[in-house]
């Protein structure tokens, strides 16, 4: 599978460390009149991201404590689950959630964060099966999915 493409964004400098992932959420109206506002909003809402490098270049920030300082990015994997007959790995699936039963033990796999309902990605990597038994009765897998 290819390696997966590096950003350059800006982010608040207090979560500007190698390794922390997080998950655009879009910009505020704060950002409005930012004459670096492409810089920060240059990513897709909804997905998480993993900072690569931390660059020098920082700039100050009406938004962000301390300002914003310039990080490469790659789009981080997320652990979900999925029907497994889709479960196969580097095939493409559109994430479709079929369950909102909040109470169910397993509703954070079904919902994870970083995840776009409707969207496209890639199976990565198949880790094993459901941690619970499904209450509508769908044989699910716990996989490793990537942005395509």
């Amino acid at each position: 599978m290819a390696e997966a493409k590096t950003k350059v964004t800006l982010i608040g400098t207090v979560h500007a460390r190698q390794g922390v992932e997080f998950v655009y959420e879009g910009e505020v109206s704060a950002c409005d009149n930012c004459k670096v506002k492409k810089a920060c909003h240059n990513l897709q809402k909804g997905r998480k991201y993993r900072i690569i490098t931390v660059r020098t270049t920082h700039h100050e920030c009406s938004v962000h404590l301390n300002g914003a300082t310039a990080v490469e990015v790659t789009e981080a994997p997320v652990t979900a689950l999925i029907s497994a007959d889709m479960a196969m790995v580097n095939s493409k699936i559109k994430f479709e959630v079929s369950c909102n039963k909040a109470e169910c033990r397993s509703f954070t796999l079904c919902h994870p964060d970083g995840i776009v309902e409707g969207d496209k990605y890639v199976v990565a990597d198949v880790l094993g099966n459901a941690p619970d038994i499904c209450d509508k009765g769908r044989a699910l897998k716990l996989v490793e999915l990537r942005g395509v």
